[in-house]
């Protein structure tokens, strides 16, 4: 088992430090071949930033391939999505044993998490640090 996310994309702009590449982020089903006639399946375009030093050498258009590690790939996940609802159903119980209203444990529970994602953003640039993409090789 590969240890690398990989996707293809093109560069849509370049800033000071950092490509910003569109890649093609697909559902399972979306590589059918009766996809188009299916409406499970799915496909989003993604804007990812990748930061390095040789942003020079690169413009706009180029086809690139990212990458990431499967580990940055869980660290993601779980600042995303586990650390938010283990807040939420945290607040959301002990609220409701505490309070006995399901209408304050559900606006707690929501509540709780604008704190959560403010410290998301205080620390973004620590979090960069461990949740990147690299570059891998340019494709053809």
């Amino acid at each position: 088992m590969s240890n690398k996310i990989i996707h293809s994309g093109v560069i849509k702009s370049i800033g000071i430090d950092c490509l910003y590449v569109e890649i093609m982020q697909a559902s399972a089903c979306a590589d059918c071949r009766v996809a188009g006639n299916c409406h499970a399946s799915e496909a989003k375009v993604k804007v990812v930033d990748v930061y390095c030093r040789d942003v020079a050498r690169y413009h706009v258009g180029e086809r690139v391939i990212v990458s990431t590690t499967s580990q940055v790939g869980l660290m993601a996940m779980l600042y995303a999505y586990l650390f938010p609802l283990m807040i939420l159903m945290t607040t959301l119980i002990l609220v409701r044993i505490c309070t006995r209203s399901d209408g304050w444990a559900a606006l707690s529970a929501l509540a709780i998490l604008i704190p959560y994602y403010i410290v998301l953003y205080l620390f973004r640039e620590r979090i960069k640090e461990q949740v990147h993409f690299n570059i891998e090789q340019e494709s053809n």
